[in-house]
């Protein structure tokens, strides 16, 4: 059944990859009205992680953050859609990277360099990245599991010189590529919810006790690893900058938690700017404390 799916979403959203954007995003307008009003989408979840967010904000206020998400919900999966056809002419007129100086001046210092970001923007039009550096390019996912449509995203994500591994894989792919002098770039979802098990950390974000995954700030200590962040900003419908910023130059010695703390801070700056573009339906706080101590 799971293979019958995958073949029929595919087959629909090929033919309608083909189609230019602008006519596109007339199907998202469409796909709109089904997330927000019916039969909609963690309709309830948004809401609330609006409002524990934002307390500051009234109730006009947050319902219009609200349907400026679901629009912009709807636009990433026409613009996730599109990657099945799209060149990367067409990408990186509509993905300006900026600030690539630093992953020039970071590669010829032969250096490795962990990448942070979050579900913010559209994550998934970086994948034209490597074709601005001589780097390895690395995006550490978590594998879906629907195995059919695991490798649709793999592959997508693999079109334009992207390497993907499993975050379980990545000190083995990092320790191979170093013993092989091969420079590496590896890029981190840093909003991702740990389970529960692997909850090691909290800090306060977005006016909540937030459990934090430390896997990027382990590696980058480990390998000494310069750290990055990606600023992804929605400039208009279907166009996007992202700025490289330098958080670390080196890591070696640095106090536990500072790196993970710098990164979930700088994200947080990024949504309270405008916070129609992060992933607001995800259970991002579904693991409360009080829970964990039961």
């Amino acid at each position: 059944m799971e293979a019958v799916l995958y073949y029929l979403v595919y087959g629909l959203t090929w033919i309608l990859s083909l189609l230019p954007l602008r006519i596109m995003y007339i199907v998202s307008d469409f796909i709109y009205l089904l997330l927000y009003y019916f039969p909609s989408y963690r309709r309830k979840i948004t809401a609330e992680n609006l409002k524990n967010s934002f307390p500051e904000k009234n109730e006009k206020e947050l319902k219009c953050i609200e349907k400026k998400f679901y629009h912009h919900l709807a636009d990433l999966f026409i613009e996730d859609f599109k990657l099945i056809h799209m060149s990367s002419a067409q990408l990186e007129k509509r993905c300006v990277f900026t600030n690539t100086e630093i992953i020039h001046k970071l590669f010829d210092e032969n250096r490795d360099v962990a990448a942070i970001m979050g579900h913010y923007g559209n994550w998934e039009w970086l994948v034209t990245l490597p074709m601005h550096s001589k780097y390895k390019f690395i995006s550490i996912y978590k594998p879906i599991q629907n195995k059919l449509f695991d490798r649709f995203m793999n592959n997508v994500r693999t079109r334009y010189g992207m390497h993907t591994t499993p975050m379980s894989h990545i000190i083995k792919q990092i320790i191979n590529d170093r013993n092989n002098n091969i420079r590496t770039f590896s890029s981190f979802i840093s909003d991702q919810s740990p389970v529960k098990e692997d909850i090691k950390y909290r800090m306060p974000f977005l006016n909540q006790d937030t459990p934090v995954y430390l896997g990027a700030e382990k590696i980058a200590l480990k390998y000494d690893m310069a750290v990055v962040f990606i600023n992804v900003q929605k400039v208009k419908r279907g166009y996007y900058t992202a700025t490289i910023e330098l958080l670390f130059d080196h890591t070696k010695g640095l106090p536990e938690h500072l790196i993970t703390e710098t990164h979930v801070k700088r994200l947080e700056e990024i949504i309270r700017e405008k916070p129609e573009y992060w992933l607001w339906s995800h259970r991002r706080w579904k693991h409360k404390r009080q829970v964990e101590n039961e």
